[in-house]
Formats: structure tokens, sequence, C-alpha cells
């Protein structure tokens, strides 16, 4: 016979997120892979490392189909590696891919099973000016990020210095230049030293494709306005980690007197770093990762 009811009662207890892997497709890299990125169709996703692109089937996860393989027979022969690569957002067949070497090759895989011949290579000119060669040239050159608009019609790419706006129908030069930290071009040999220099920044479009963002350093981030031409530096810093609070845009001085809210190039902090950025496709909403915090911002109503 039953006395007495006991009924279980809640403890509050910290709230624990945890990820558990679903799949795990494996052995298909030698190296680091930088890019991955799902395909209009749904079904497939490819991998990017430095020599080699994989495709994927999303249910196969014990096997891939090597569809660009810039390995050389002798490894010395190497001139260029792969930094990173992306499906066109509504043509399954095409995708893109950026060198260290600043350029960036569109492939269309109806074209032939291995992908070794581009359709389409987009290449800014080579400045003919030897005044403007610099040992530094070739590295601040390499594209660290690639991405194609939300329309398809367009690409942005990142490299150390800037970003560039290219049409997929104008493979010459990119339609728009965008200088991210121009004040760096006079420190580029410290930056070397310090090995700042080979730091991968990545990039990103708004929905609607009117707006890029990318990172910087000293916590700072930089946003373009590609019908106003303007741009803005705003500061991902814990000091502003209170809710609502509005960003101050920043500036960095250069030289000369400096102005009150101005920061000069000489302070910038070039261990904090935004390399990591995401934007909302509906909304105004921004992630930026500033070393191990993730910030989140949205803009005011």
């Amino acid at each position: 016979m039953i006395s007495s009811l006991r009924v279980p009662s809640i403890k509050p207890m910290d709230l624990m997120v945890e990820a558990s892997p679903r799949r795990i497709f494996a052995n298909a890299h030698t190296y680091h892979i930088n890019s991955i990125s799902v395909n209009s169709d749904q079904e497939t996703y490819l991998s990017a490392d430095d020599l080699r692109l994989n495709l994927w089937h999303l249910e196969i996860t014990d096997q891939s189909f090597n569809i660009v393989d810039i390995k050389p027979a002798n490894m010395e022969e190497l001139t260029e590696v792969i930094t990173a690569a992306e499906f066109h957002p509504t043509e399954c067949n095409v995708f893109v891919y950026s060198s260290s070497k600043g350029t960036i090759r569109l492939c269309d895989m109806r074209s032939s099973a291995l992908c070794d011949r581009h359709a389409k290579l987009f290449e800014e000119p080579e400045d003919v000016d030897i005044t403007n060669k610099s040992f530094f040239r070739e590295i601040i050159s390499s594209i660290s990020d690639v991405k194609l608009s939300n329309t398809g019609r367009y690409m942005i790419s990142r490299d150390y210095l800037s970003i560039k706006v290219w049409d997929l129908h104008m493979e010459t030069k990119p339609i728009e230049t965008y200088p991210v930290h121009e004040y760096l071009r006079t420190k580029l040999c410290s930056l070397y030293e310090n090995d700042c220099i080979f730091d991968k920044f990545e990039c990103c479009w708004n929905g609607n494709d009117s707006s890029i963002m990318t990172g910087s350093y000293n916590n700072f981030f930089r946003v373009f306005d590609r019908n106003s031409k303007k741009d803005v530096t705003l500061e991902a810093s814990r000091d502003i980690i209170k809710p609502k609070t509005v960003l101050k845009p920043r500036k960095v001085c250069t030289g000369g007197k400096r102005k009150k809210d101005e920061i000069s190039v000489d302070c910038l902090d070039f261990n904090k770093k935004i390399l990591h950025t995401a934007w909302h496709p509906l909304e105004n909403i921004i992630a930026v990762a500033a070393t191990n915090n993730l910030f989140i911002f949205q803009d005011k109503f």
C-alpha cells in the first residue's frame, strides 16, 4: 500500500550547450582545410585545402571526388596554394577558388570531371610602375577570402590591405576597391617580423549586397556602403559589452596632431584582430569574432 507520493523536483543548473557530430567526413585532406561550401543543390558540398578541392555528397562520408588538384609532381616547383573556395549561390555547377598569387578562378563542373582548366580567371592587372613594386607585394596581394554575392552576379575578395568587388562578367579588373587599413602600408616591415602580414582576414556581404564588411587590427572592423561609398570603422570591445550600447566610429591618426577621438597608428594592438565576420542574410545583424570573444551587433531601430 502506497502511503506517500514523492514528486521529482527541479534543481536550477547552468545551461550546458554541447555539439555532437551527426556525420564525420574523414581521410580526404593531407593539409589543413581552409574552406567548406554547401552547394545550392543541397546534396553536395566542397572542401578545400592548400592544394586540392574535393566534392562530397552529404550522405556519403567515406569517399569524395577530387575536382581540383594543383599539387605539382615535384613539390619544389610549387608556386601557389589555394586560399579559399565557394560554390555559386544558385548555379550548382559553378564554383570559385582563390590563390596566394592574387588570382580567382571560376570553374564549371560541366566542362570536365577534373576542373584543372578554369572557365574564367579574375586578376588585377600588374602595376607597370617599378617604384610601386616591393618585397612584400606578393605577400600582400595573396587573397585570404572570396565570397560570392547573394544574387550571384558579384564577388568580393580580401587581400591584406584592401577588399575588392568583382563583376563575374568582367575578368580584367575589379569594379570597386576599398582600402581597409592603408595606414599599415608603411608598417609592412614590422608586420612581417611579427608574422602579422600572414594573417587571413575574412569578408562578407549583407543580405541585399549593398554593403560589405571585413576585420582589421585593434579589434576594429570596417563596413563599406557600396551605394553611398561611405565607410565606417567600428570597434568590438569588452568595454561596450552592455546591451543597447551604441558603437562610435573610430579613426586612426597616421601623423601630425592627433584629434581627441583618434587613435595613433603606433598605438594599435596587433594581437587584437578580427579575422572572422558574418552578416545575417535578412536582417542588419552582424557577428564578429575578436580573439576569444564573439560579439553580435544589431542596427538600432
